[in-house]
């Protein structure tokens, strides 16, 4: 564990927020304010003179990229005989949103988050959110060498089951809500027809990004079709780096 300065450990007044970094990542801050801005959400935004509201949304961009970098790093030297596909798949298990939001939860993050409501620190993202503006105030405080150190020994080989991860199959309807989320999209899933009887019946399924259609597919249940769907829809993203 990285060395703690003791006097600014017990005597500061933002002694909880140093204890439990230290507990979850197992270092002591040097810059408590990143970290602290780390957890603010942005309902609890305060505003600089120059009108720049300071919540966590910039540090989440920035630990966004970083953790992307290192998981990618990772997962090469791991599997030095698969291809992009896997890795590419790989690693969206990990740095999924729900996935973040989960792990977010299971250390505890969610309840340090700040928020200008009692429900916002509940909304679907904020956990994952913050777990990704903590990585980037790490990175700004320690450096990419130790975030990377730290981010594989304290949460990938403790929390992360790869070998199960491997097994996963990838729901795209999840990926594709995901996506939607983070860039303030609005999606939805429309069953467009019923086609065929009883134990023959198949379901087509639309999906719909901002009002424009983007895939359709059809399968025996509402659930598949719309798997399929999203699939297709996420496909149709990738190739057009849509944002």
């Amino acid at each position: 564990m990285l060395g703690c300065n003791k006097l600014r450990f017990y005597f500061s007044s933002d002694r909880d927020t140093y204890q439990a970094i230290k507990n979850i990542f197992g270092y002591c801050p040097g810059n408590i304010h990143l970290y602290k801005l780390a957890l603010r959400h942005k309902s609890a935004s305060t505003k600089r003179l120059n009108g720049l509201k300071l919540n966590n949304e910039r540090l989440e961009y920035l630990g966004d990229a970083i953790l992307s970098a290192i998981i990618a790093d990772y997962l090469f030297k791991a599997f030095p005989y698969e291809n992009e596909g896997f890795l590419t798949e790989m690693r969206s298990k990990i740095v999924s949103r729900a996935a973040l939001n989960k792990l977010s939860h299971k250390l505890g993050l969610n309840l340090l988050i700040k928020s200008g409501k009692e429900s916002t620190a509940k909304a679907k993202s904020a956990g994952g959110d913050a777990f990704e503006a903590i990585i980037g105030a790490l990175y700004l405080d320690k450096g990419y060498s130790i975030t990377k150190k730290i981010l594989i020994t304290r949460i990938v080989n403790l929390h992360f089951d790869i070998d199960l991860l491997i097994e996963t199959e990838i729901s795209y309807k999840s990926k594709l809500n995901e996506w939607a989320q983070k860039g303030k999209h609005d999606i939805k899933f429309t069953v467009e027809e019923e086609i065929g009887e009883k134990h023959k019946k198949q379901y087509l399924v639309s999906v719909e990004i901002d009002g424009q259609s983007l895939a359709k597919s059809q399968d025996y249940s509402i659930k598949g079709a719309e798997n399929l769907a999203a699939e297709k829809a996420w496909n149709v993203i990738e190739k057009n780096q849509l944002t």
